[in-house]
């Protein structure tokens, strides 16, 4: 090892503006490359919040209240962290500074600015709930197919009302092995034409729920409910109960077929040559059905006729 004698003089190595400079700007360079290739990962779903893409009207109508909220929220946040680092930097400790700032026990006008401005963010943020809660459960409108959906453990059966058809479905048992995906129930929906459900439940507490749709709705023992849904794109969608409903909850499922108006009359074509013409009875349930919501089950589903 060879000492450097501290008289001994040796050449110091300073960093001069321009090489800071080109190191600084190759920082940066680096960076920008980062978020370039972070961002282009990300290409297509900023726009949409992150949120599956919609393929229904009420999906399109959830994204953008999503969207929305999330746009409210980041300039909220975004104002909140500058006047928190506006603060910070501004009112700092002073080199050499002992003396204790003004003391104030209280403020009006800063108080009543963070009450006021709260409750109007609340207010706005119910509004908007509220009006499109009120648009996505509203079954005022004509529908152009009926369906009746019976929620069992562990599967679903589907009355094809307006064809005087139906699909019943057995529990989907996962084992890992091929072909599960055939075992599940299917649900044919014609593109671009408004969908009401009914929905009853068997034995107990379901939910419908079909991911792509960004809707659901809870399917109560004696109660009726009802959703309308207008499919706007075509293809296989998985559907799925969202209420923990047993032991075997995870494995009720079913497919949903969004498909032309053409193949969605040969489906039905098919179910007819199959003989499952008619309808499953949906009073056939552990609960008496409410007399109003029984009357919302429109017939011959009700009562059935298979």
């Amino acid at each position: 090892m060879h000492l450097v004698p501290e008289h001994e003089d040796t050449p110091v190595r300073t960093a001069t503006p321009a090489s800071s400079g080109r190191r600084r700007g190759l920082r940066l360079a680096g960076l920008a490359t980062v978020s370039a290739v972070a961002l282009a990962g990300c290409q297509g779903q900023v726009s949409n919040g992150f949120m599956p893409q919609a393929i229904s009207d009420s999906g399109e109508r959830v994204t953008d209240l999503w969207v929305g909220s999330w746009i409210a929220v980041l300039a909220v946040g975004i104002i909140t962290w500058g006047l928190m680092l506006y603060a910070a930097v501004r009112f700092r400790r002073r080199k050499g500074d002992d003396t204790l700032p003004v003391q104030l026990r209280y403020n009006v006008p800063v108080e009543l600015l963070y009450t006021i401005i709260p409750v109007f963010m609340v207010a706005v943020f119910f509004y908007y709930t509220a009006r499109d809660e009120a648009a996505l459960t509203d079954n005022s409108k004509t529908p152009d197919v009926t369906i009746s959906v019976v929620g069992k453990q562990w599967s679903w059966d589907f009355n094809y009302v307006d064809s005087d058809v139906y699909e019943t479905g057995v529990h989907t048992q996962l084992t890992g092995e091929e072909g599960t995906r055939e075992q599940m129930p299917v649900l044919y929906l014609p593109v671009n034409q408004r969908v009401q459900f009914v929905l009853n439940s068997r034995d107990v507490i379901h939910s419908f729920w079909v991911p792509a749709f960004m809707t659901k709705l809870d399917m109560i023992p004696g109660k009726t409910n009802r959703l309308q849904i207008v499919p706007t794109q075509t293809g296989e969608f998985q559907g799925k109960c969202a209420e923990l409903c047993g032991a075997y909850h995870s494995e009720m499922l079913f497919m949903v077929k969004v498909v032309s108006q053409e193949e969605y009359d040969q489906q039905m074509a098919r179910l007819a040559e199959l003989g499952q013409t008619g309808q499953l009875p949906v009073d056939a349930s552990r609960e008496d059905l409410v007399k109003g919501d029984a009357e919302l089950i429109p017939e011959p589903a009700r009562t059935g006729s298979n």
